[in-house]
């Protein structure tokens, strides 16, 4: 249920905004607390509903609190973080969630009682790479041999691959590729959130912004994966392809090495695979830190979760360091 918050002034001027909801469960947020509300309800507490600020279903880091830039901006921030906190208790609420904050924002909040959670994601930079040849000589020679052999598997197949933008993309498009979607949420036993008008709407709105690659067979659809372009950023979103079809290595070269190669070719500076799956790393996609925000109202339960954070942080940070340690390219080369 949306619950965005304004501030304003005293000309009715719009001076900041925050996507707020008010949700009854902790589905789409890629920040999972459901051993929390578990926890919760073991203490004879109720969870659920609680309140999340994001941008629905897609785990992308930016600015939560957003705010028209005057001399008065941090003003403008105490008092929309006041106003969160105030709406948490009136409404006899467990807790408030900000998930995905940048870490500027981040660090702000935890100096107004927010708990810090951190996470992590894969990311694939570009060093001004001409080409994925190019990008390939920065790995070690194990992992280049390796990729260079899932490549050649598509061809095997006789799979043709073609990245679509804009125009390029037609309705037929968006109606197969709402089929594979549904194929992999039933598959993964996930819930179907997106309609199939909605990626119609996506791509009449956003234009070349969108960027579909698909595999064809012949004449025949058989996969996609769904790619937005956001600033120097391409985003992984979505990814499916036809219901018990199999083709080796396609979910890479879909997901991983042609968006690699639309950034190359776009002068893009990132790639974001989104979370989970080690198996990127060895693709060149290394982790890096994500963050959110969390404000519980219960002292004890609060305390808890402080505890648990710092133990899970480290955790995190270990693994970070040695996946990087351990990464996919030549000593000496910074994907940073």
């Amino acid at each position: 249920m949306p619950r965005h918050m304004i501030a304003k002034d005293e000309c009715e001027n719009i001076l900041g905004v925050v996507p707020l909801y008010l949700k009854s469960h902790s589905y789409g947020e890629f920040v999972f607390d459901h051993s929390w509300a578990d926890a919760y309800y073991s203490f004879g507490a109720k969870y659920y509903p609680k309140l999340q600020c994001c941008v629905p279903f897609t785990p992308v880091t930016g600015p939560r609190i957003l705010i028209r830039n005057t001399s008065f901006k941090d003003q403008v921030f105490d008092v929309l973080v006041s106003a969160l906190k105030d709406l948490t208790a009136k409404s006899q609420l467990s807790s408030l969630h900000i998930t995905f904050p940048s870490e500027i924002e981040c660090q702000k909040l935890r100096g107004k009682g927010f708990l810090q959670r951190i996470g992590m994601q894969y990311h694939w930079k570009n060093r001004n790479y001409k080409n994925f040849d190019e990008f390939l000589m920065d790995m070690k020679q194990s992992k280049r041999k390796n990729i260079r052999q899932e490549r050649k598997k598509i061809s095997v197949q006789n799979l043709t691959m073609k990245r679509l933008r804009g125009y390029e993309i037609k309705a037929k498009h968006w109606d197969t590729f709402y089929k594979f979607y549904r194929n992999t949420t039933n598959n993964k036993w996930g819930s179907p959130y997106l309609t199939r008008d909605f990626f119609h709407h996506m791509g009449s709105k956003m234009g070349d912004q969108v960027l579909l690659v698909v595999a064809e067979e012949g004449e025949e659809l058989v996969a996609g994966a769904l790619n937005l372009i956001g600033g120097d950023t391409l985003f992984g979103r979505l990814w499916g392809c036809q219901p018990r079809a199999y083709y080796p290595s396609l979910h890479f070269e879909a997901c991983y090495y042609q968006a690699i190669e639309a950034a190359i070719e776009l002068g893009l500076n990132t790639v974001e695979a989104g979370a989970q799956g080690d198996h990127k790393i060895q693709r060149g996609y290394l982790p890096v830190t994500t963050y959110s925000c969390h404000y519980l109202m219960d002292e004890g339960f609060r305390k808890a979760i402080e505890d648990f954070l710092v133990r899970e942080s480290s955790q995190v940070r270990l693994v970070m360091k040695l996946l990087h340690d351990s990464g996919p390219y030549k000593e000496g080369i910074q994907q940073t």
